[in-house]
C-alpha cells in the first residue's frame, strides 16, 4: 500500500478526509501532489504529534521493541485486532509512527467488510 493510501485510510478511520492538489516543483515532471490533511499541515507518517493524536483518538495500543514497532486497536485484556509491527531500519520514531498509521488504515478496512 502507498503513503498516499496509508493517509486517506487513516484520515477516514477518524471521519476525515485527505484532498490532493497537484502543485508545481516535482523532480521529474515538474508536478507534484500535495495534499491537505483533516487538519492544517496533517501527516502522521512524519509528524510525531499527528500519530499520537491519530493513535488516542483510535484508542491504538503501541509497543516499542529493540527492532519493531507495534501498533493495535488491541485492548489491555489483549482482545481486538492483531498487531502491525514495522521495522526500525534505524528511525524507531519513524517505524512507530508507520506502525500507528498502518493500524488505523487496517481499522478503516475492517469497518468496511
Amino acid at each position: 500500500m502507498t503513503d498516499r493510501e496509508l493517509l486517506e485510510l487513516a484520515a477516514k478511520s477518524i471521519g476525515k478526509k485527505i484532498e490532493w492538489r497537484l502543485m508545481s516543483g516535482g523532480w521529474h515532471d515538474g508536478k507534484t501532489l500535495q495534499f491537505i490533511g483533516p487538519y492544517e499541515g496533517w501527516n502522521p507518517l512524519t509528524n510525531d504529534g499527528d500519530a499520537l493524536r491519530l493513535a488516542v483518538k483510535l484508542k491504538l495500543s503501541t509497543q516499542t521493541g529493540s527492532n519493531t514497532s507495534w501498533a493495535s486497536s488491541c485492548t489491555p485484556d489483549k482482545t481486538g485486532e492483531p498487531w502491525i509491527g514495522e521495522d526500525h531500519k534505524g528511525d524507531p520514531y519513524a517505524a512507530t509512527r508507520r506502525a500507528i498509521v498502518r493500524a488505523a488504515a487496517e481499522i478503516d478496512q475492517l469497518k468496511g467488510k
